[in-house]
């Protein structure tokens, strides 16, 4: 069964509340609403949020500022998940509040690496042509 939810295209309403708990969680992050201790919210980009068919949950993919020390900002977030939600709380007026599981985003390590490989080929038939 996890399988087949797994390849099941987002809904309409998925992605659209998706992307509104995504602009308010970023505008909250910025403005430093959630008042996590020992963080800078400033510093966390929210790349994208993903929902859970009935809307309840919410996977939040984040990633500071400059990719540093991304464990430790998603094991702090998650910690303190209840102080974002509550703050997450007066911004939206939605039948249930999701709840919010922070994940690290990788896409961006992901595609840097995947752009290594492709200019290490273009460098390899370069040699050839010349040899």
């Amino acid at each position: 069964m996890n399988k087949q939810s797994s390849e099941r295209p987002y809904s309409q309403r998925q992605l659209r509340v998706g992307e509104l708990v995504k602009q308010n969680l970023g505008e909250l992050f910025l403005r430093n609403e959630a008042k996590i201790p020992s963080i800078n919210s400033k510093l966390i980009t929210v790349t994208e949020v993903r929902m859970t068919p009935d809307l309840k949950s919410a996977r939040v993919y984040v990633i500071p500022l400059g990719g540093a020390e991304i464990t430790e900002t998603v094991k702090i977030l998650t910690e303190y998940s209840h102080l974002v939600r509550k703050a997450l709380s007066k911004r939206l007026d939605i039948k249930f509040l999701p709840k919010l599981t922070f994940v690290e985003d990788n896409s961006f390590e992901y595609a840097e690496k995947i752009e290594r490989i492709i200019k290490k080929n273009k460098d390899n038939d370069k040699q050839k042509k010349y040899n």
